[in-house]
């Protein structure tokens, strides 16, 4: 089948959005057949994350889907992904352990074992991953590149709800008053644009404002970066571009979010 249809595909955690459902349709603007597959993969989640209460509902996921035009949905079971005496790993060194990394130890190596063992059953020319999970995205695109993959990385924008909070599965764990506050986070990076934009090129300064904004918004916060695009390592200053990540907490509620810094101020990152 691989060899008459091109495959795009998009691999999901479930409890589809519309950030979620855009991934879809671009791979299948760029892809004779769709494969989207929902699994909760378990070795990404920490023994004190939200593995047990992270959303699920398969039927609606299901529908929707079908009215995005998917063509495949694949869901394996925990037990075909990991059978009994599983044991290989896929490490990807030097982008693991920064940023969510050093609080979420073996999240990556969770993510990148699960996307390879993905990209091998589904086999896909292409596959789609939102720009929200940037460390993610730089992961994944390493993995490929290291181990000369025959997939192709397409990133996608992230997509936002009209207030600018960056779409999230984990937003339904938000209550009404906790969602008030949320659009704060974006608002933050803006912070970060208006002053790149003005000239501000001291990464410090800039990491300085946004910390103080979101403090300000009674958000707590767990890393502001300012970091090389590709690499991820924090910068002292800019030069050319850089982009700019954040992990906070809003309530029990783990959010990211991120932006870029272009010298001719595209909304990219967004």
């Amino acid at each position: 089948m691989r060899a008459e249809k091109r495959i795009g595909f998009v691999p999901t955690m479930g409890f589809l959005h519309e950030g979620h459902l855009s991934l879809v349709r671009m791979a299948r603007m760029m892809s004779d057949l769709t494969v989207v597959s929902i699994f909760v993969n378990p070795i990404q989640f920490g023994p004190k994350e939200d593995y047990l209460r992270y959303p699920r509902d398969i039927e609606r996921d299901s529908t929707l889907l079908e009215r995005g035009g998917a063509d495949i949905l694949f869901l394996p079971a925990e037990r075909e992904m990991y059978p009994e005496g599983y044991a290989t790993y896929v490490q990807v060194r030097g982008l693991e352990d920064l940023l969510c990394g050093k609080t979420r130890k073996g999240h990556f190596l969770g993510v990148a074992t699960v996307v390879l063992k993905l990209f091998n059953i589904v086999r896909p020319h292409i596959a789609v991953f939102g720009e929200k999970d940037y460390q993610q995205l730089k992961v994944i695109e390493r993995m490929v590149r290291d181990l000369h993959l025959d997939v192709e990385i397409v990133p996608h924008p992230i997509v936002r709800e009209p207030d600018g909070l960056a779409m999230s599965s984990r937003n339904t764990y938000l209550s009404e008053e906790e969602r008030r506050r949320a659009p704060s986070i974006f608002r933050s990076l803006e912070v970060a644009r208006a002053l790149f934009l003005d000239g501000e090129r001291r990464a410090r300064a800039i990491k300085e404002k946004v910390e103080a904004f979101l403090k300000d918004a009674d958000v707590q916060v767990e890393y502001v970066s300012v970091c090389h695009p590709d690499t991820l390592q924090e910068l002292d200053r800019i030069e050319g571009s850089a982009v700019v990540l954040v992990a906070c907490w809003i309530g029990r509620t783990r959010l990211i979010d991120n932006i870029f810094l272009r010298e001719d101020g595209s909304p990219c990152g967004e």
